[in-house]
């Protein structure tokens, strides 16, 4: 028996295991995530953030146009390389423009044995507490 199997049905079969296989990803960096850091809003991350490390994920010249007032810049392009300049005993609050960035240099933390991380529910794209603006 043989059958017969048009030409869109392949590529349909295709587009339905690529987007199977991306789902699976997606889950699986949302349950890593959630083991090594905590989601938070803006209320609660303002009032832990005078005892904690806050660190803006962004590139530079984003953070030179404006970054919550206190936030230290480590840009993600350079994480890997400066994050050992972070003191394990203290929180880590992590942010950029939404939560992708933050999510992955959670992961990174998680696996040196960093133990009280948080990332800013909204990222930056929706803060509305005080922030800074870098002098050119």
């Amino acid at each position: 028996m043989v059958i017969a199997v048009s030409g869109w049905t392949i590529y349909t079969i295709i587009l339905i295991l690529i987007l199977v296989a991306w789902g699976g990803w997606q889950l699986s960096t949302v349950l890593r995530r959630n083991r090594v850091a905590t989601l938070i809003d803006e209320k609660t991350f303002q009032e832990g953030m005078r005892k904690a490390q806050v660190i803006d994920l962004r590139e530079k010249k984003d953070f030179d146009a404006g970054h919550i007032l206190g936030a230290r810049n480590i840009p993600y392009s350079t994480f890997a390389a400066y994050h050992n300049q972070l003191r394990p005993d203290l929180p880590v609050y992590l942010y950029d423009q939404g939560k992708a960035l933050s999510t992955r240099a959670a992961i990174r933390l998680g696996k040196d044995d960093f133990k009280e991380i948080y990332i800013l529910k909204t990222g930056y794209a929706r803060w509305e507490g005080k922030t800074k603006k870098t002098k050119y």
